[in-house]
């Protein structure tokens, strides 16, 4: 599938997204690229509408899971559409939806989908393997 140069663009904010954001914490640059009109769709339970409940999940997320990184693992465009699977990985020196640090290292799956609008990211719908997470965490019976 060839991307038009609209889709390649769009891919790159998604990209450069991850890499400021969840990656490095800066939110002023992360919430650069998002839309006013921004809205999250994910089963993290966050405070806040739009931006703001984005930058509480990165904030969490960094401060619940040292040396947070994710790395996309595929991406592709269609249209407005930005589709990535990626995996984040850290340690779990803070609390995470109640769950004490465990100074476990964690590796978490997720595919998520991002509609661009006007050069900015205008939606997020995300899908994460909180099941995994919480089996890493020993969080589950029968896990580790």
């Amino acid at each position: 599938m060839t991307q038009t140069r609209t889709e390649n663009a769009n891919i790159a904010i998604v990209r450069k997204f991850f890499e400021v954001g969840p990656s490095k914490g800066d939110l002023a640059t992360a919430g650069a690229l998002l839309h006013p009109e921004f809205s999250l769709h994910t089963p993290l339970p966050t405070p806040g509408p739009g931006i703001e409940e984005m930058n509480n999940v990165i904030t969490t997320c960094r401060a619940a899971f040292a040396g947070l990184y994710v790395t996309i693992d595929d991406i592709m465009a269609d249209g407005d559409r930005v589709i990535a699977r990626f995996t984040a990985r850290g340690t779990h020196n803070g609390e995470f939806m109640g769950v004490p640090p465990t100074g476990k290292a964690i590796t978490l799956t997720a595919i998520e989908i991002f509609r661009i609008k006007d050069g900015k990211i205008a939606e997020l719908w995300g899908e994460v393997n909180l099941m995994g997470l919480m089996q890493q965490l020993g969080m589950l019976p029968g896990s580790a």
